[in-house]
């Protein structure tokens, strides 16, 4: 099985590393193609950074789901934990097919998960995400936000969601003490 994977993945491209990693919860793999884009994008004077993080923002797989989709749908929560300490990394994007984001994704995950696991195995990928910061407001090509569309028997990851939700709400609510007017401080040094 191993020797059959290597073999497809010779020819493959960054891109097709990255969702395959996702898939295969395969940090190996992905710190190895994380490296390599590094390392290309020195040799040809790009920053390595923004080169990493462009790559990670543009693989998708055939169905339009982006790296973060990819491990979210399969629970890969070493993969996520590697990919959002990228910086750069885009954490609330769209899928094409239904306007999911990764949090949609990570919310049917565990529902497709065994009542007994989704404390174990689903929490924590829904958990990863919004400390990351990812927006559960956003409402995908249903008008669901993904609060809406866990298992009503599922309390704890509805709770989770809501706390998410109101932490985001909260934080945009706040007033600045120190507003200037339109142009700001006349001084730059902070």
């Amino acid at each position: 099985m191993i020797f059959q994977l290597l073999t497809v993945l010779q020819g493959a491209s960054p891109r097709e590393l990255i969702i395959e990693s996702c898939r295969r919860n395969n940090t190996s793999l992905l710190e190895e193609t994380i490296a390599d884009l590094a390392s290309a994008a020195s040799k040809s004077g790009k920053n390595p950074t923004e080169y990493v993080a462009d790559t990670l923002n543009h693989a998708r797989d055939a169905v339009g789901n982006g790296c973060l989709h990819v491990a979210a749908t399969y629970g890969s929560y070493e993969i996520l934990d590697l990919l959002l300490d990228q910086e750069g990394l885009e954490i609330d994007e769209i899928d094409r097919m239904e306007k999911d984001t990764p949090l949609h994704k990570a919310v049917r995950y565990v529902n497709s998960l065994d009542k007994s696991e989704w404390a174990s195995s689903g929490h924590p990928i829904v958990d990863i995400l919004l400390d990351a910061g990812c927006d559960p407001r956003i409402r995908n090509k249903a008008k669901l936000k993904p609060v809406e569309l866990v298992d009503p028997r599922n309390t704890e990851l509805r709770s989770m969601l809501q706390k998410g939700e109101f932490a985001m709400t909260a934080g945009g609510d706040v007033v600045e003490e120190d507003d200037d007017g339109p142009t700001g401080s006349a001084s730059d040094s902070d």
